[in-house]
């Protein structure tokens, strides 16, 4: 298991034009994956990426934690060097992943990865009795999570 830090590092030095939005639905995006590929079923999720979980904000899923040390940016780009002294070690695999969620999400813009984690389930379902703009903190579970993406992989097949 990694530290939600490493793996901001990771996404800051290695993709461009990253917001707080931008990178909170890329973490999200990069937790998420890593469940499907790292795991078995929905029932037994045994490894995942880091500790914390996403909470279902307004604006899509959100780290407490991250949100708290990146709010200062709000749109403006944050450096790439911002978490660099939390730099880590990764497996291949992991890497493998990170490279295509680079490839898959990285040259979208926050507002549109925002679009696409309000049309998923995990969060929809997350934010149920949750008006639009109501503060909400639920979690967005794990299992959720792992039962939507791996319906995706298979439904692609």
């Amino acid at each position: 298991m990694y530290t939600w830090k490493g793996v901001a590092d990771w996404i800051l030095q290695n993709i461009d034009n990253v917001t707080d939005k931008k990178l909170q639905k890329l973490m999200y995006f990069a937790y998420a994956w890593y469940l499907v590929f790292f795991n078995e079923s929905a029932n037994e999720i045994e490894n995942r990426l880091f500790d914390e979980h996403f909470e279902a904000w307004v604006h899509g899923p959100v780290l407490p934690a991250l949100y708290q040390d990146v709010k200062e940016f709000h749109s403006d780009d944050i450096p790439k060097n911002y978490f660099e002294k939390y730099r880590e070690s990764f497996s291949t695999d992991t890497l493998n992943l990170f490279e295509q969620i680079k490839k898959v999400y990285g040259a979208y813009n926050g507002n549109q990865l925002e679009s696409i984690v309000h049309q998923e389930d995990p969060w929809i379902h997350a934010r149920k009795g949750c008006s639009s703009y109501e503060i909400c903190k639920n979690i967005i579970m794990d299992g959720e999570i792992f039962s939507y993406y791996i319906k995706r992989i298979v439904d692609e097949s």
